[in-house]
């Protein structure tokens, strides 16, 4: 039994460390034709979610708090969860420290598209938050979405690694069952 739960951990390992190549090599979503791993399209769908929410619950603090909120707390939701999950129990922390990172290279793809606007909003008419929030100056679009995807692949490759430490360090100190 400690063998299965190793091998089906280390399968949960291999499949985050897929997701982050896939997000590293292949995650565009304004190309056409553009099919995510059924993993990333399920996240990127809750994510957007939680994103509209935010512009929904921060309408009342001002139009700049507003169109900052969707993008915000889109990545405070699994943050909160992370610090609890930290204070519960830091061996699952790699779930969501990986839904964090992928949070933040969806919102660097956002943050890229300012200038050009090409980018399918849910409805055309729309206000595209970050050419709104960088309309004096769009020329910071592409080194903020840099900063903003190198810190989502950080925590996605930090939390591919951190699954495979807690595989081993709950194998090594489980004790042996007599099947």
């Amino acid at each position: 039994m400690k063998i299965a739960v190793f091998v089906l951990k280390l399968l949960v390992f291999a499949y985050l460390g897929y997701l982050a190549v896939f997000l590293i090599t292949g995650y565009d979503p304004q190309t056409p034709g553009y099919h995510p791993p059924f993993v990333i399209f399920i996240l990127d769908t809750i994510n957007l979610f939680i994103h509209e929410a935010g512009h929904f619950f921060f309408k009342p603090f001002g139009m700049w708090t507003y169109v900052f909120a969707g993008s915000f707390f889109q990545c405070f939701i699994p943050l909160l969860l992370l610090l609890v999950t930290w204070r519960q129990n830091i061996s699952q922390i790699p779930y969501p420290g990986f839904w964090l990172g992928e949070n933040l290279v969806n919102v660097s793809v956002y943050i890229r598209d300012a200038p050009t606007k090409h980018l399918k909003l849910l409805v055309s008419g729309l206000i595209h938050d970050w050419n709104w929030l960088l309309s004096d100056n769009l020329d910071a679009a592409e080194p903020l979405a840099d900063i903003v995807f190198g810190l989502g692949l950080l925590l996605c490759v930090a939390s591919v690694g951190g699954c495979a430490y807690y595989a081993w360090r709950s194998f090594r100190e489980a004790p042996e069952m007599e099947e």
